[in-house]
């Protein structure tokens, strides 16, 4: 006999549908942000781009709320899916505020340390997204959570030298507060992508 739960998820696929669209979005943004630090300044324009999937981010959150506001039963617990929605949504606003911060402080080249914080989210987003399909069956995501807590320790670590590196050298202390900011930035994005790993790995013991 099939559990409850994969019962309600055979009833209403739009909802997996949704996440995974957004965790596509999630990758996309990613992506055009390690392009734009790898080819920075010539690459500024990818600014536009990542902006755009910022705003599809939101469009799928509206899509979420709005078929939530519109349906009675749900293939997994209410407030499981309005904390994962909101979630993805955190990841791209972070890579989305990067990229806006990269022209605001009119940077005029990304530090080494920048461009590998941007291909760790870039890893730990491709997670993000192959993770997600599990969720129609509840299948095991261990694979994909194990190896995003990991990138999210080699984000930190990444993230503490290079604010380190900042107080060492004599650098003007205006360049110190725009890196510090912009690094933190980067590790708030990684550090979503795992909160998106632990509700989605919640949310599969939940239904199992």
């Amino acid at each position: 006999m099939p559990r409850l739960g994969q019962v309600f998820a055979t009833r209403d696929r739009l909802y997996f549908e949704l996440f995974e669209e957004a965790g596509q979005n999630v990758l996309q943004a990613a992506e055009l942000l390690d392009r734009m630090l790898s080819n920075f300044p010539e690459s500024k324009g990818l600014a536009r781009e990542i902006l755009d999937c910022e705003h599809e981010g939101d469009r799928i959150v509206h899509d979420i709320v709005d078929r939530l506001n519109h349906t009675f039963v749900t293939p997994i617990d209410r407030e499981d899916i309005l904390a994962l929605a909101s979630a993805l949504d955190d990841i791209v606003d972070f890579t989305e505020e990067v990229a806006d911060y990269l022209g605001l402080y009119r940077i005029e080249a990304p530090m080494d340390q920048a461009i590998k914080l941007a291909r760790v989210l870039k890893a730990a987003s491709r997670q993000v997204a192959e993770a997600i399909p599990n969720l129609r069956g509840f299948r095991d995501l261990s694979e994909h959570t194990v190896e995003i807590n990991r990138l999210e320790n080699e984000g930190d670590r990444i993230t503490r030298e290079a604010v380190a590196s900042l107080f060492d050298g004599g650098i003007d202390p205006m360049v110190v507060i725009r890196w510090k900011d912009l690094f933190e930035r980067l590790e708030a994005a990684i550090d979503a992508t795992e909160h998106v790993a632990n509700i989605l790995e919640g949310i599969v013991i939940k239904n199992s």
